[in-house]
């Protein structure tokens, strides 16, 4: 196994290594010197001196590396949390809106990737009144509950993002247009069944859903501009519905089954 990925080991396991393999370097690179530096020495001294230069870097480097790579290990792993609080939306755990706007782009922007996919925009209907009737706490309960009800439905390569207040937006890797318009729905049914009992009264919850399917290259810049439009579409239909095109495509009726 190479060197880069011993050492690019997660856990433990990359502590124990980096501290064996660093002090049989050292242990080695003593042993070397002090052979060069004393082999002209009687036969019954050299073994002890080689000994010697052999136990000193393992008695001290064996510490000094546990110590030292614990400490990079602890080092990397804050920073893998940062990253992780950096790019996720802390309320539902979807990623922020910066971070899914980069993933989605980068996706985009890969030579290898399948030129089909879909955006979907989602907002929670009648919002403002939840915060209204029962307060901002039970308000926050209800964006996690659909966050839940959203990724309940995807696979594990769609990305899902809070794009602010009430709004979600989803990115199907891979789909066609017919597909995404399946996903949407089962998202929309999804939130509907779930349970929200702010008070200990159910509250039924719903979403408008609007999307962009694409077959060719496009931008997120793009993509956002119609299924943006599109989730306007259905909220003028009434809310609780699906409205999903291809870009360039005239907006269809709204899907909505009650």
């Amino acid at each position: 196994m190479p060197l880069s990925k011993i050492f690019a080991l997660p856990g433990w396991t990359s502590v124990g290594r980096w501290t064996v393999f660093g002090t049989l370097a050292c242990a080695a690179a003593s042993l070397v010197l002090t052979w060069l530096m004393f082999m002209d020495l009687e036969s019954d001294v050299a073994p002890r001196i080689l000994v010697a230069s052999a136990a000193l870097p393992i008695i001290i480097g064996a510490p000094l590396f546990f110590y030292f790579s614990q400490r990079l290990r602890g080092l990397a792993i804050a920073n893998i949390r940062l990253g992780r609080v950096a790019r996720t939306d802390g309320l539902t755990a979807c990623l922020n809106r910066r971070a899914f706007t980069a993933r989605v782009n980068a996706w985009l922007e890969r030579p290898a990737s399948s030129c089909s996919g879909a955006l979907l925009m989602i907002d929670a209907d009648n919002f403002k009144s939840i915060n209204d009737l029962y307060g901002h706490d039970y308000g926050d309960e209800a964006l996690t509950i659909i966050a839940r009800a959203i990724r309940s439905v995807l696979r594990s390569g769609d990305f899902v993002g809070r794009m602010g207040g009430e709004e979600f937006a989803v990115f199907l890797p891979g789909v066609t247009q017919h597909q995404a318009q399946i996903v949407a729905e089962r998202i929309r049914l999804s939130v509907i069944v779930s349970c929200f009992a702010p008070d200990g009264k159910v509250h039924p919850l719903s979403v408008s859903i609007g999307g962009a399917a694409f077959v060719e290259a496009t931008s997120f810049a793009e993509l956002f501009r119609i299924a943006d439009q599109r989730l306007y579409s259905a909220k003028q239909a009434g809310r609780n519905a699906v409205v999903l095109d291809q870009p360039h495509e005239p907006p269809k009726l709204a899907l909505r089954i009650a």
